[in-house]
């Protein structure tokens, strides 16, 4: 079986930077056996899979490890298949998924996600938390990840987490932020139980850090980096219970891969769903 799949890099606007994500349209669902060992196969942080058309789809993400709720570049990268490939010029694409109704607009070679707020709530760091980041935040919150800040750029900068404490936690991602220099809010993402040390750039992150800086800087709309090796921005927006991330993308590869109809049972694994 031949299926067609594209490589995008998402929240930049040049190839090899921000963070890269295969797209996957399909006819119809595959085994989540067989997505998840495409995932494993690409080895990238996501790939995101799509059955529909004519601007509505279902989508799913995989990451090497897991299935998970939500995703934000793979999500961006996916309307942007949708859009220079699928269904050319279409700038408006619905998304149904484990999180809810997900929404991605078009203008200017920006796309923007509507996703739900995630706000979490204060909490006093964990040692276990602190150890694994190796040193303890200035605040910590717990949303669907961990949240923590710190009070300068350098210091995320600095960070050397101890991964394998860090894959111990009851949550599968933590978040550090700080004040940025350049934009209002810089951040960095560690996933190891998701099999990802750190992401490149985080869509579903800025959930929580959204609400968290338009709170802490009375702004409804804001500039951010993930300063990660390769780095990503984006322009957030706070709506209530909503927000918006808002983003750029570019194609690096499209082509296809080559599966088997049914894959044989010995190499099929059962498929984790996170309760992110």
């Amino acid at each position: 079986m031949k299926l067609p799949i594209y490589q995008v890099d998402a929240f930049t606007d040049q190839v090899l930077r921000g963070n890269p994500a295969a797209v996957c349209p399909l006819q119809e669902w595959l085994p989540d056996a067989l997505m998840l060992s495409i995932a494993r196969e690409n080895n990238l942080s996501e790939t995101a899979f799509l059955v529909g058309g004519e601007g509505e789809y279902e989508i799913r993400w995989f990451t090497p490890a897991y299935e998970v709720p939500l995703c934000g570049h793979a999500t961006l990268a996916s309307a942007m298949v949708v859009r220079e490939f699928l269904e050319p010029g279409c700038d408006r694409v619905s998304f149904e998924s484990a999180s809810g109704p997900l929404g991605v607009s078009h203008e200017s070679g920006w796309y923007e996600l509507d996703f739900p707020a995630d706000p979490g709530v204060e909490i006093t760091a964990t040692p276990e938390l602190v150890k694994s980041l190796g040193c303890k935040p200035m605040e910590a919150r717990l949303a669907s990840y961990y949240f923590a800040v710190f009070e300068s750029a350098q210091q995320l900068l600095e960070l050397q987490p101890d991964f394998v404490c860090m894959a111990g936690l009851d949550r599968i991602g933590v978040i550090v932020t700080a004040p940025g220099d350049d934009v209002d809010f810089v951040s960095r993402f560690f996933a190891p139980q998701a099999g990802i040390d750190e992401d490149p750039v985080t869509g579903s992150a800025h959930c929580t850090l959204i609400p968290y800086w338009s709170d802490r800087l009375g702004k409804k709309r804001l500039e951010a980096r993930q300063i990660s090796a390769r780095g990503g921005f984006l322009k957030c927006t706070m709506r209530g219970d909503r927000v918006g991330i808002a983003g750029q993308a570019v194609v690096y590869m499209q082509g296809e891969i080559r599966v088997p109809d049914n894959e044989p049972e010995s190499i099929c694994d059962q498929v984790v769903t996170t309760g992110v």
